[in-house]
């Protein structure tokens, strides 16, 4: 078997080789990647996505209107959404930098929102335009503190409910904290569930984040200049008062900046290392990660102050990422988008929605904050494995000038065994052909 090299780059590292890709890959894979790493335009498929306090704003007012308002933006912002997870995944199938779309899509997954909150729904896509792809291959604790100050964070994870219970307005309103955003910091965003910390230190970061919302139509009303209404916005009235002890530090009362303190300390703490080590190399290499690739990204981010880059290049660096093709199930996501890549067909957004519905991931509609699942097992059932070759014969009809052989080299190139092509070349019609590489093991593999 040829070298799979190319294969890895565009595959495990991108998101499916277009045509001619693995040939533009194969001179120097690593560098093909790292060249990626450099091109952090914005696409152009959601450059033209609402800045995310422009549908917070419009779900206010339509609230304050009625029964009738609240039922009208429902509806226009479950469009909009619609309109946003097109964009999102045309831009993961047209990019010429798939690699850093696939990072994007990591990070997104990492520190995921969902439209399961209905009040975040018109807001999802920017929310990842805004304070995801600008950080992916910069310092951890830059993307930390986009993610955990963003309005559709603080919003998701009902932060904007949470009250310091000793706080002006906490005494005379009787509220008190809410912990989601603090614990889904502690267990998902940074020290990982063996992280070492306890109920007090979630009580601890709960009251530190205490204050952290967005401003209201009212409230920016009210004010000259600052606050914005739907932009971040930091009440001192709601803020828990005193001092907070997060694991074994005691942090003075400074309301706002106790959060930049706090996330200091998170974002270069030992287990947040190897929590995002982890991850990284479960996502890029095995579901099993390798401890030699995860020992080595894990001292490679203290090191570097989390410098995602820093670390990204390390794990193209990764002998480990290089040595066996086809250890990871795509998920629904990525097994669409890679199709749609290698066929190079144009399809509708409604045609594009439906298959993402169909195959049950639609962008930003993770079931829990944890995110979708990076494992086999979360993927590849019967019905899911029936689900993905109806889909493919779905699609196969939609290529009917395709070249069956071609669209083999170009996706799978050297991981495509004797069987598959000698099926390929008897099968009956171009369809029929099409739809058997798409929904073959090795194509559902990267």
């Amino acid at each position: 078997m040829e070298n799979t090299a190319a294969f890895v780059a565009t595959a495990r590292f991108g998101l499916g080789a277009r045509p001619g890709e693995m040939k533009a890959a194969a001179g120097d894979p690593r560098g093909w990647l790292a060249e990626q790493l450099l091109d952090d335009r914005m696409p152009k498929e959601v450059i033209n996505i609402l800045p995310s306090f422009v549908p917070i704003v419009a779900r206010e007012k339509a609230y304050k209107q009625g029964k009738m308002a609240a039922q009208a933006i429902n509806k226009e912002q479950k469009k909009l959404y619609l309109h946003e997870a097109a964009a999102r995944t045309r831009a993961q199938i047209n990019s010429q930098v798939s690699f850093r779309e696939r990072l994007v899509a990591f990070w997104s997954n990492h520190f995921t929102v969902s439209i399961r909150q209905k009040k975040i729904r018109g807001a999802v896509g920017a929310f990842e335009c805004e304070a995801i792809r600008p950080h992916i291959t910069g310092r951890f604790r830059d993307i930390l503190g986009a993610v955990t100050a963003h309005p559709v964070m603080l919003t998701y994870l009902d932060n904007v409910a949470s009250i310091g219970p000793n706080s002006a307005y906490g005494l005379r309103r009787n509220r008190g904290l809410n912990e989601n955003l603090a614990r889904e910091l502690l267990e998902l965003h940074t020290l990982g569930v063996d992280g070492g910390y306890g109920q007090g230190d979630v009580r601890a970061l709960a009251g530190m984040l205490t204050g952290w919302s967005y401003a209201s139509v009212s409230k920016a009303a009210r004010s000259i200049g600052k606050p914005h209404a739907g932009t971040s916005h930091f009440d001192e009235g709601m803020h828990e008062p005193g001092s907070k002890t997060l694991l074994g530090k005691t942090y003075k009362w400074e309301g706002k900046r106790e959060v930049d303190r706090a996330l200091d300390t998170l974002s270069t703490h030992p287990a947040t290392a190897h929590h995002i080590a982890t991850k990284l190399a479960r996502h890029f290499i095995a579901d099993q990660p390798p401890l030699a690739v995860v020992a080595r990204l894990y001292n490679i981010f203290l090191d570097s102050g989390g410098d995602l880059g820093v670390v990204t290049h390390a794990l193209i660096d990764s002998p480990e990422a290089w040595a066996e093709p086809l250890t990871k199930i795509k998920s629904a996501n990525e097994f669409i988008v890679s199709a749609l890549r290698g066929l190079n067909i144009d399809i509708t957004d409604k045609n594009l929605i439906k298959s993402l519905d169909f195959l049950a991931q639609m962008p930003f509609s993770a079931p829990s904050p944890a995110g979708w699942p990076d494992t086999a097992d979360g993927w590849i059932g019967s019905e899911a494995l029936m689900r993905r070759t109806d889909w493919a014969v779905f699609i196969a009809k939609s290529a009917r000038e395709a070249v069956p052989l071609d669209l083999l080299n170009d996706t799978l190139g050297p991981v495509a065994d004797t069987n598959l092509r000698s099926a390929v070349q008897r099968a009956p019609s171009t369809t029929e052909a099409v739809a058997m590489i798409i929904a073959s093991p090795a194509f559902q593999r990267r």
